[in-house]
């Protein structure tokens, strides 16, 4: 906690960063789309299965790609089984089966940008505590970033199933302002989607896009204060930041 104190002390505007995952701390697509081809084609009955429930949740299971309307992009992991369940013929326990295998595969294929470590040593060098909201499942977001030896870098890491909601809810954020004991307005939200910056909007934080992730930075840019191209910049408009309101 004193370390905390301290933070609060500098009178930095920034007291603590807040990190979508997918998209921003893990590749996206080099982790999630073979975890996905896989577990569809070992779930399903048949090859017309496997193309239904590929197509309820916008999957080109040919390339192994998610469209970037698919609910599993921005969608908690409950969104993504209702789709799977929806599709017909489907057996009740088909969407249950695909999510395990695919949060089993997550982990196992799991990759972050290079920039990605060290960006956030730089932050936590800087004094500030980081933490991670995704839509995601807690459990699979300790997982890989236990995988990736990053878990000691983070003060919080929640999914949706944390008990503070998904996104475009703002309660993770909210969570984790409550945590450092900060307002709201002293938090960096750094996302990939939309989901992810209206949750800052509507917990007061500061917004700011990435473009690592599905969505192109030109649609997220509206929707944020702030842009940046990949997790390499970050650190300085950080720096930017608390010069500017220090």
């Amino acid at each position: 906690m004193n370390k905390l104190l301290d933070q609060k002390s500098t009178g930095n505007r920034i007291a603590g960063v807040l990190f979508d995952k997918d998209g921003v701390l893990v590749d996206f697509h080099a982790t999630w789309e073979p975890a996905t081809a896989r577990a569809i084609r070992h779930v399903a009955r048949d090859a017309d299965q496997a193309r239904a429930l590929a197509k309820a949740v916008d999957f080109d299971l040919d390339a192994e790609r998610f469209a970037p309307t698919s609910v599993f992009i921005a969608g908690t992991a409950s969104d993504s089984m209702e789709a799977w369940s929806s599709v017909p013929g489907a057996d009740p326990s088909i969407a249950r089966r695909i999510s395990d295998h695919i949060l089993v595969g997550g982990v196992e294929c799991v990759v972050a940008p290079p920039e990605v470590p060290v960006a956030i040593r730089a932050l936590r060098a800087m004094g500030l505590p980081l933490g991670i909201a995704t839509n995601d499942q807690e459990g699979s977001a300790r997982d890989q970033m236990a995988r990736l030896d990053l878990t000691d870098l983070f003060e919080t890491i929640n999914g949706a199933d944390s008990g503070h909601g998904g996104k475009p809810g703002p309660g993770m954020i909210l969570a984790f302002s409550a945590y450092l004991g900060v307002e709201p307005s002293r938090i960096v939200m750094v996302g990939d989607s939309t989901h992810d910056l209206h949750a800052a909007k509507a917990a007061g934080a500061i917004r700011v896009a990435i473009g690592t992730g599905p969505a192109s930075l030109d649609d997220l840019a509206p929707h944020a204060d702030h842009t940046i191209e990949t997790m390499a910049g970050l650190p300085g408009l950080i720096a930017r930041l608390n010069s500017q309101y220090g």
